[in-house]
């Protein structure tokens, strides 16, 4: 009992909090559910980026729910990345259940079902708000990264942009940016190359084939305009609170290229968009990554930096990230390391590679006086997680085993006609999926080649014209002598004269 005292105690110390903080559950010691004994985030430090892991089945998607849920209640903005197109539901109220009923009176919180206010997106073909970027936002750094490029091609790329830079040849979409690749190795190699020096042929094919290759993954409708503004992220619904953006992405997962390109624009045009805000006491947007295994199993050395570079700096901003993923290995150490809130749900050991990451994944957590983790692991139940945050001072909690709360919203899909219910009521949907094709670098520099090739056209006639002008100008005289009317007649006299 005294054992249990305790334990409730360092509970209760270790997740107080002064200021705002959201509730994931009640904490658990043994199979006991501590009724009270609350598990509360601060929101002083949402900020900190966090990891929420498990093996299938285990309830990371659910938890992931909860905490939308929760932030969106304290006025927090929400973006969650849905690659397995389950996170609709929190646009419905749950329909309620009796084991639901049952869990929120082992932790002592009441169950509210609710519905939250969803904006659904899109990058690809599926119904929703689109999310565009142009070639020009992206950047030379940035796109060279995506692409893979050697540093010599990479050369090339600034020299690009530059010269559209120089001669306001706007860079919208992938069409226009093979525009000028082929352009500065053809039409145009003369121009650029007298003002920004040599351009390899071979490099430029090496680039436009990796554009290419980003296109079949269906970039081309994620490239272009009218490019979306992130602070539309940010906005709160009539009743203050915070819009939950649902990206749909269950058509890309074949296609982890266009899903890192669009990671990485969308964080920097964050961080390169949010001013700096120090140590905020809430953060002014939260996003969830699902699957978040797919970002870093693809992506190149110089995206991982780039990543992690953003990683790093973006919570200045009051931005915080969560990976959602099946096992902590999956996130590079040097990412893993900036994490201040970790929620493990149960890991499996099939195999001894199994068992041998459990215990590295339990040297993720403090050491506890009331639990031994690496078992823990392989024993919590669905709906269970161990957790270990930052209290409101940046010092680590307790590691608590903790039942979590139920969603509030509804834990399934939308049909598709209760989806497109939510589309229709967008309030930015029409300005973004708007068609717009403004003259940019394609159209210009194919009225450049028009125009060159006219005069080209122009100048041949002239030159044809001047020969035929000479030719009329001719001393009528000289040409009665020298036509071959007159020849024939002169030789015809002179053979006459000779027989004689």
């Amino acid at each position: 009992m005294a054992n249990k005292e305790k334990f409730v105690d360092l509970i209760a110390q270790g997740y107080k909090s002064k200021g705002d903080s959201i509730t994931l559950g009640a904490a658990m010691l043994g199979d006991e559910t501590l009724t009270g004994s609350l598990v509360n985030i601060p929101l002083k430090t949402i900020n900190r980026h966090g990891l929420i892991s498990g093996a299938t089945g285990t309830g990371k998607t659910k938890t992931l729910q909860v905490f939308a849920e929760n932030l969106s209640e304290n006025g927090i903005p929400v973006l969650l990345m849905d690659l397995k197109g389950d996170l609709s539901g929190l646009a419905k109220p749950s329909p309620g259940h009796p084991k639901i009923d049952e869990r929120h009176e082992k932790i002592g919180i009441p169950f509210n079902a609710s519905k939250f206010p969803v904006e659904i997106l899109t990058i690809s073909e599926q119904n929703g708000t689109r999310l565009r970027a142009t070639v020009s936002e992206f950047g030379p750094v940035l796109l060279s990264r995506i692409l893979g490029l050697s540093e010599v091609q990479e050369g090339i790329l600034a020299i690009l942009f530059q010269y559209c830079d120089d001669n306001k040849l706007g860079l919208l979409d992938l069409k226009d940016f093979k525009k000028v690749l082929q352009y500065a190795t053809q039409e145009g190699k003369a121009e650029i190359e007298s003002t920004y020096g040599r351009i390899s042929t071979a490099s430029t094919g090496a680039i436009l084939r990796k554009i290419v290759t980003l296109e079949q993954q269906g970039a081309d409708m994620f490239f272009g305009e009218r490019s979306f503004d992130v602070k539309d992220l940010c906005r709160l619904s009539d009743d203050g609170r915070g819009v939950i953006s649902v990206l749909r992405l269950t058509d890309i997962q074949d296609k982890p290229q266009m899903f890192s390109t669009f990671m990485l624009q969308l964080l920097a045009e964050i961080y390169s968009s949010f001013p700096e805000l120090g140590d905020s006491d809430r953060p002014e947007l939260v996003l969830f990554i699902d699957e978040a295994h797919v970002v870093f199993d693809n992506a190149s050395k110089s995206l991982l930096d780039q990543l992690e570079s953003i990683v790093k700096l973006i919570r200045s901003k009051g931005i915080g990230i969560y990976f959602v993923t099946q096992n902590p290995k999956d996130i590079p150490s040097d990412v893993l390391s900036q994490l201040g809130l970790k929620i493990q749900h149960a890991l499996r050991a099939f195999t001894a590679k199994d068992r041998k990451a459990i215990k590295l994944a339990a040297e993720n957590y403090p050491d506890s006086d009331y639990y031994e983790t690496s078992k823990v692991l392989t024993e919590l139940g669905i709906g269970e997680a161990l957790v270990s945050a930052l209290n409101e001072k940046g010092i680590p909690t307790p590691l608590v085993k903790t039942m979590l709360r139920a969603p509030m919203s509804r834990m399934d899909v939308l049909t598709d006609s209760e989806l497109e219910q939510v589309i229709d009521k967008s309030d930015i949907a029409e300005r973004y999926n708007e068609v717009i094709d403004s003259e940019s670098a394609y159209e210009i520099l194919n009225k450049k080649i028009q125009t060159v090739q006219k005069e080209v056209e122009e100048k041949k006639k002239t030159t044809t014209k001047s020969k035929s002008s000479s030719r009329s100008t001719i001393n009528p005289m000289i040409k009665v002598l020298t036509s071959a009317t007159f020849i024939r007649g002169v030789f015809g006299i002179l053979n006459k004269v000779f027989k004689k």
